[in-house]
């Protein structure tokens, strides 16, 4: 799906969203996402865009505690990873994380899996708090992480941007990333690319 074309000037009510760049995530992680470490040099653009401007910055994450149900040792459909406090969790040290950034730590309870950067966390209240209206979405995955966020986010009133050359799908099926980009477009989010930023 091609990229909105159209200009975007950020604006003081504009946050930017970093989903799951986590080292487990990326090429020799437990559940490496296909070519995920292609998402690092555009979300640097991003982030340096926002840092410029003293815009808020929120780097979501899975933090989970051992055994958690989404394991497969638990019956869950994947391998242990983004295990809290090793370094499979951490962010990917090549992620140019500000001093200031925002840390939203997701699935933390051993009996919830949680997709979305908003479930059982406190992320709405904290974009509120800053009086965010559009969200910028990028990193791991498409299908999933990316996929969930942006489905809240919409559900609780933001506008949403998917950053479309900062993301990448776990593509269990080959058609499952693309499929995830059509239904973010559907429900309203518009897809774009970082030269489509005026800072």
């Amino acid at each position: 799906m091609t990229a909105n074309s159209q200009k975007i000037p950020l604006t003081s009510k504009d946050a930017l969203l970093i989903a799951d760049v986590q080292n487990d995530f990326l090429a020799g992680g437990s559940l490496a996402v296909p070519r995920g470490d292609e998402v690092i040099e555009p979300l640097n653009a991003y982030i340096e865009c926002f840092r410029r401007l003293g815009l808020p910055i929120f780097a979501i994450r899975d933090w989970h505690p051992r055994g958690h149900c989404s394991f497969i040792e638990q019956g869950g459909p994947w391998p242990a990873h983004c295990i809290a406090e090793t370094r499979g969790a951490a962010f990917a040290a090549s992620l140019k994380l500000p001093p200031d950034v925002q840390i939203v730590s997701k699935a933390t309870r051993t009996d919830t899996e949680a997709y979305s950067g908003f479930s059982g966390t406190d992320l709405h209240d904290r974009l509120r708090q800053r009086d965010v209206e559009t969200v910028f979405v990028g990193g791991l995955a498409t299908d999933y992480c990316v996929l969930n966020t942006v489905r809240d986010a919409l559900a609780f009133g933001f506008r949403v941007y998917v950053l479309g050359d900062a993301i990448r799908a776990v593509n269990l099926r080959s058609e499952d990333g693309e499929k995830a980009i059509s239904e973010m477009v559907r429900l309203g989010a518009r897809l774009i690319s970082q030269d489509r930023i005026v800072v």
